[in-house]
């Protein structure tokens, strides 16, 4: 199958947004640009992966960023190199994005992607979502996190997803009205998943 579109993907956390990402861009023949964005991020500023790594998804931890939060967006905060190594971190990925968006068709997960190409049309905007249960159960099985500390794990890292893409957008995560197709996974396989997104595409 041909693909015109960029696919952006917003996932909560053990949903396997990643895992469906792959699968997508496999399916599709295109690449697909997850944790590949932080290591094209150091390669262009000559910072370490490592530094980047961190601080992935996660929005600035700051007296400023608390004040910021319902008052103003990323854009109107932070300039030149008062910048904290998470806004970098986005502005470089937001370049990046944009400039893989010029180059041709990809899928890309997370990161805000959806905000960053919310100009272009030939954009599709997907949201990847999974019962509690579900996520419980894969997080269990694919990240080797203990069965009591799951849940816990699963809402820490979905609130740091959430705080970023609020920050940096202005939006608020996981609202229907910011992507252009919501699927919840929970009965699905990576493969069906991706026989829906082929089938929206198609139409």
């Amino acid at each position: 199958m041909t693909c015109d579109y960029i696919v952006t993907i917003s996932r909560e956390f053990g949903s396997g947004g990643r895992e469906i990402g792959n699968a997508l861009a496999k399916a599709l023949g295109v690449k697909c640009y997850d944790r590949e964005l932080i290591s094209l991020a150091a390669k262009e500023s000559g910072v370490s992966p490592e530094v980047f790594d961190d601080v992935d998804e996660k929005a600035t931890n700051s007296l400023l960023y608390s004040l910021s939060m319902g008052m103003y967006s990323f854009g109107n905060s932070f300039s030149g190199d008062q910048l904290p190594v998470n806004d970098k971190l986005y502005l470089l990925q937001h370049k990046i994005i944009k400039k893989l968006a010029d180059e041709g068709s990809c899928v890309i997960v997370g990161r805000c992607a959806d905000y960053v190409l919310k100009d272009r049309k030939n954009v599709l905007r997907l949201f990847i979502y999974a019962d509690k249960d579900y996520r419980i159960k894969r997080v269990i099985e694919t990240k080797g996190v203990k069965e009591h500390k799951a849940e816990q794990v699963i809402s820490k890292t979905d609130k740091s997803r959430a705080n970023y893409y609020n920050f940096y957008s202005g939006k608020k995560w996981g609202q229907p009205e910011n992507y252009d197709l919501c699927i919840n996974r929970t009965r699905l396989s990576d493969e069906q998943v991706v026989d829906i997104v082929k089938a929206y595409l198609k139409l």
